[in-house]
């Protein structure tokens, strides 16, 4: 049998069982409770929240993107460890704070984190379709990994649109029949798959093609030191440029709706104790960058239409593995492409019904909202589809703010946490100037002030104009800021 059919049986086999695990873990609980569809109750235990937490970060770029980076970036690459390492840190002191708020008021979104707050249902509208937008780009990038996957290790016998509707499909029903209890226990099965598929196949290709670790780069550092260095002459990447890429990840992290509503999904013991063990998940990427360092010199990069494909082309041209190798390669990478699309379609579906539909049209009954949201996951599912298969690359070029958007919450949150003064029309004013100088560094600007990430400059427009307004405007009621500030 050829191996491309062994690995599109091994690919179909794995999403059958995806789809198993995600049915069943919805049965047996409330179908038609809001708290349970939203966060499971409240109640997911530590080695749960471990892979829900892992699995909704760690996504397409960890197969794909990830040896990619490595391939053409070299040292720069390792930002991704880096600011895995650091950005969970905060969430032991503000997860189990922002979680007894949210139980308290029956909170599930950021938008109503700071609707509650600030007393602003244009803020939760703001939250909300920023969350959208950011959300949106996001899967795309995951219904592509999807999609590439399944096209090259079927040597192409699997068109790209097909790829993304059979894998994605399988993720929307799941996640709009189960809610977030669904998309946990899929999140285990699926990063206990990309743990051991990584550093079996990760470890296997340096080996094949170099022997070891040291002999490789000790090749790379005598043929191209520059590629192991950062902001030196002939490196791929300035120091400033890097700093503010690691920066943004870092302050970013958390504020992306469906790592931090899972703050409601638990307790604050769980969450201090998720925080400890969290950076043992990302040594998973360690093998995959090495992937990425061992095809330098093996692979010319004109080979490739992108860098993205480095670890399957390895695989089917370089190294002719078996099939069955294929289809190990084929299921990480689409376990790991699957276990954040469904956090994301999840809390997307979430962050829009309760910011945005919760807002114009207001006191929806509970069943109604449930309802929304269900619907919610294959709308903006759709959308994501249609934007990843058939063009919408404008679009795509709006979005690709995302990450330097999404770190714009980071300024309300912390202040609604810890700063009295912080005032209604102050972070709504520092969220919307600190949005639009992100796109426009993104989208208009050619480059940005000495490399710095457009995130950064917006950021930090953010915070002078939050500051700025909330000292020239009324201070909120104190009762009203004693329920965060000194929440216990």
């Amino acid at each position: 049998m050829p191996g491309w059919q062994i690995a599109l049986i091994m690919m179909i086999g794995y999403l059958v069982i995806a789809l198993a695990v995600g049915m069943m873990a919805g049965r047996g609980q409330d179908s038609s409770s809001l708290n349970e569809f939203a966060v499971a109750g409240g109640k997911l235990n530590l080695f749960v929240m471990w892979f829900l937490m892992g699995g909704a970060v760690f996504s397409a770029f960890s197969f794909l993107g990830a040896p990619g980076w490595a391939f053409s970036k070299g040292a720069p690459s390792l930002y991704i460890i880096t600011y895995t390492a650091f950005a969970i840190l905060p969430w032991y002191i503000i997860g189990p704070k922002i979680g007894r708020i949210g139980k308290k008021h029956n909170f599930y979104t950021v938008a109503a984190f700071m609707k509650g707050r600030f007393n602003s249902p244009t803020l939760a509208i703001i939250v909300g379709l920023i969350a959208l937008f950011a959300s949106v780009q996001y899967l795309a990038t995951q219904m592509s990994g999807m999609a590439l996957i399944f096209n090259i290790m079927t040597e192409g016998r699997i068109p790209f649109w097909l790829g993304a509707l059979v894998s994605y499909g399988i993720v929307v029903i799941y996640v709009a029949t189960g809610g977030l209890r669904a998309a946990a226990w899929s999140d285990v099965f699926q990063g206990l798959l990309m743990i051991i598929i990584s550093w079996a196949v990760g470890l296997t290709i340096v080996y094949q093609l170099h022997g070891g670790t040291t002999e490789m780069f000790t090749t790379i550092a005598r043929e191209t030191p520059e590629f192991l260095q950062i902001g030196k002459a002939g490196s791929t990447m300035g120091s400033v440029a890097y700093t503010t890429t690691i920066l943004v990840s870092v302050i970013g992290f958390l504020m992306w709706p469906h790592l931090f509503s899972k703050s409601y999904a638990t307790t604050p013991r769980t969450i201090k104790k998720t925080v400890l063990a969290y950076p043992i998940f990302a040594l998973f990427l360690v093998p995959l960058l090495l992937v990425g360092f061992a095809a330098r010199g093996v692979i010319d990069s004109g080979q490739l239409e992108s860098p993205d494909q480095v670890l399957p082309f390895l695989i089917t041209t370089v190294l002719n593995l078996p099939g069955w190798l294929y289809g190990l390669v084929g299921a990480g990478a689409l376990a790991a492409a699957m276990s954040t699309a469904d956090a994301i379609t999840h809390s997307a579906s979430l962050e829009v019904t309760d910011g945005v539909v919760k807002n114009i049209w207001k006191n929806l009954s509970d069943k109604r909202t449930l309802l929304i949201m269900r619907i919610g996951v294959f709308v903006i599912g759709g959308i994501a589809y249609y934007i990843t298969v058939f063009g919408g690359q404008g679009l795509i070029a709006l979005l690709l703010g995302a990450y330097g958007s999404i770190v714009q919450f980071a300024p309300g949150v912390y202040s609604a946490l810890y700063w009295r003064r912080a005032t209604t029309k102050g972070v709504i004013s520092g969220l919307v100037v600190g949005t639009l100088v992100n796109y426009y560094f993104q989208l208009v600007a050619e480059s940005t002030p000495f490399e710095i990430h457009a995130g950064i400059l917006g950021l930090i427009a953010n915070v002078l104009v939050m500051v700025t307004v909330s000292y020239l405007t009324k201070a909120q009621d104190d009762e009203v800021v004693r329920k965060y500030v000194d929440a216990k």
